[in-house]
């Protein structure tokens, strides 16, 4: 290897936005993360928000709160509604007038 062209390398301790840290060895003097393997919905199975540059937060200001566990409920409260008998859910219609006598 040529002498002076390498940059140099650091046993550093990198840093999740979930709290993870780590010793790993880097260029960089210090590693923070957004996202890491403990707090991925890859590997941990659960869901979580990546909010990029805001569009999450548009996007619940424009449609309001929607999230999967409600989205179930409604669907839930759908299914329990209770349907009319056939009877009552239409009106009968009118009969026809009689027709006068000749």
């Amino acid at each position: 290897m040529k002498e002076g062209i390498h940059p140099e390398y650091h046993e550093v301790e990198a840093r999740c936005a979930c709290g993870a840290t780590w010793k790993t060895r880097s260029t960089k003097q210090e590693l923070r993360l957004e996202i890491c393997s403990n707090c991925h919905p890859f590997f941990t199975g659960r869901q979580k928000l990546v909010d990029t540059e805001g569009r999450v937060e548009r996007f619940t200001k424009k449609y309001g709160e929607q999230t999967v566990a409600g989205l179930k409920e409604r669907i839930k409260q759908q299914r329990k509604k209770p349907v009319a008998p056939p009877d009552e859910a239409i009106p009968s219609e009118p009969k026809p007038a009689e027709a006068p006598p000749a």
